[in-house]
């Protein structure tokens, strides 16, 4: 059988597929496949190893062909997916969850961290040597007695309530379903609306999946719920943000910052964003450590391993 790996990846995934007898083909190119390089690479592949980028619909599995077993993200979402088209072509999708839930915390922490505490531009201020201590230089928030909103208590989302509250903050949480243990937990408080939220929050930490519901999740007139002094944080999909009505907020000090480590076109940003003081931007990079990218790869390598044997897959993906 052959699985194609469509962009090199760190860790054993490779080669737990290439000792399981598969023949193994890996994307040699630096950045993701153009479409039609893409179409081209699959063509005959009984099981993928894909990137959140590959977009798989009915012109992707066709290109694959009716062999195609599994498309594997190599990534915890899956909003590349088409699941009705994967459904009719009897074609398994799986992801990564848990394997990156403390890399993409910890990276949540630490936007809001820099965000708060000015660190970018304190950075740029100590490299040109012109200032050192003053009263009221780079004047930024402490988070010890602040109100942490935590938008979609996922597995990413209560790891940085945790988080938070470790910090000494005091936590709320808006999702789709009430979760009394872990308010029992962590002394978390549930609000019923994204709205309730936002307007007491004086950090947002996004953690929602992008879902037709979700898109532009944020914008205009939610930013304006906010407080002037509250930051906002997004390491979970670039469109739940609308990003061009952002700037405008953050231009306007509608809000005090943002920190986002995904955007709505990746990898170019909204103009006008990148010139922003009150803002810190990061490559969609919360899940890049040694640690979580191996052990993402190596999920996706047991999930075409069960697959292509006719077992069940550890982490197949479900319609929200």
């Amino acid at each position: 059988m052959k699985v194609v790996v469509t962009r090199k990846i760190p860790g054993n995934g490779v080669k737990m597929l290439q000792d399981a007898g598969y023949e193994v083909v890996v994307g040699e190119q630096d950045g993701p496949m153009d479409r039609a390089q893409l179409l081209e690479f699959i063509k005959g592949a009984d099981g993928v190893l894909g990137q959140l980028t590959d977009k798989v619909d009915e012109e992707y599995l066709n290109a694959a062909g009716p062999q195609l077993k599994i498309v594997a993200n190599y990534a915890v979402g899956f909003d590349n997916f088409d699941l009705p088209a994967l459904s009719s072509h009897n074609v398994i999708g799986t992801n990564t969850p848990d394997v990156l839930t403390e890399a993409v915390a910890e990276h949540a922490f630490a936007l809001i961290m820099a965000i708060t505490r000015r660190i970018v531009e304190a950075h740029k201020l100590a490299r040109t040597q012109s200032s050192s201590f003053g009263p009221e230089v780079m004047l930024g928030m402490e988070l010890k007695g602040k109100v942490l909103g935590v938008l979609g208590l996922g597995r990413i989302g209560s790891r940085v309530a945790e988080i938070g509250k470790a910090m000494g903050m005091n936590i709320i949480y808006y999702d789709i379903k009430q979760n009394p243990d872990f308010e029992a937990k962590v002394g978390a408080e549930f609000k019923a609306t994204p709205d309730e939220l936002l307007s007491i929050s004086d950090v947002v930490s996004i953690h929602v999946p992008l879902l037709d519901s979700t898109k532009h999740l944020i914008n205009a007139d939610r930013l304006k719920m906010m407080k002037p002094t509250a930051y906002l944080v997004n390491t979970s999909r670039g469109p739940v943000v609308a990003e061009a009505e952002l700037v405008e907020a953050l231009k306007n000090k509608v809000i005090a910052g943002a920190a986002l480590d995904v955007g709505e076109t990746e990898p170019k940003w909204v103009p006008g964003l990148v010139e922003l003081d009150n803002v810190v931007l990061t490559p969609h990079i919360a899940s890049a450590t040694n640690e979580a990218r191996s052990a993402m790869g190596e999920l996706a390598a047991e999930n075409i391993i069960e697959v292509l044997n006719e077992r069940p897959p550890k982490t197949p993906v479900k319609k929200p």
